[in-house]
């Protein structure tokens, strides 16, 4: 296999993930329906940081370490459920209540929000242990034996990361079109609650994941 077969067959398989809906698809929705373009493109931006990180650690082997020790699967497991059902619970909690999901005190409006949706958006892709199972499982088999195979695992996962930009960009852009009709605060309290069901349902399933 070449260098550009790899990139091109990976593309195809990353591709058919990336539209797949799923978890980091519904926290780039929410943000783009509730606060906006560039919190959004933020969190999208963070869920490629960790896809990056993923695909390093696969082309080194540490996700193949996580999927073979179950202990070490189990912590990231515990962790990372606990992170989703939070906020999940969170987003719940501001439905009920009629309260806009809260965000730390460390800048400008705009930047406060662009930075908790990156960090967000990175911290649920890196504490999703089944992220690293598709990259250890898929990866392996599009590393050419003559490429040093952690900047391939890098290369490949640069490739998802713009696949996946490409696709938040439709569905900020396609969001941003109706945002002004979901500007009332019900429909918000609808739209935070509905991710926040997500979050959480996705946090049990993971939680049960053996």
């Amino acid at each position: 296999m070449t260098l550009l077969d790899a990139v091109l067959s990976f593309a195809v398989v990353a591709g058919l993930l990336t539209i797949t809906p799923g978890l980091d698809t519904a926290l780039v929705l929410r943000s783009a329906l509730t606060q906006g373009r560039a919190p959004a493109f933020a969190t999208a931006l963070g869920v490629g940081t960790g896809a990056l990180i993923w695909g390093a650690a696969a082309a080194v082997g540490v996700s193949a370490l996580l999927t073979a020790w179950t202990v070490a699967f189990t912590i990231l497991k515990i962790v990372g459920a606990a992170y989703m059902l939070f906020l999940g619970g969170r987003l719940l909690w501001a439905a009920v209540r009629g309260t806009a999901d809260p965000a730390p005190v460390d800048a400008g409006p705009v930047a406060r929000s662009a930075w908790t949706g990156w960090r967000r958006g990175m911290l649920t892709n890196l504490l999703n242990p089944k992220v690293g199972a598709f990259y250890v499982a898929v990866l392996p088999q599009f590393l050419p034996p003559d490429v040093p195979h952690l900047w391939m695992g890098l290369l490949l996962a640069f490739v998802h990361t713009v696949l996946g930009m490409i696709w938040f960009t439709g569905v900020i852009l396609g969001a941003s079109s109706v945002r002004r009709w979901l500007t009332r605060r019900s429909a918000q309290r609808t739209i935070d609650g509905g991710t926040g069901a997500v979050l959480v349902g996705f946090g049990v399933k993971l939680a049960l994941t053996r």
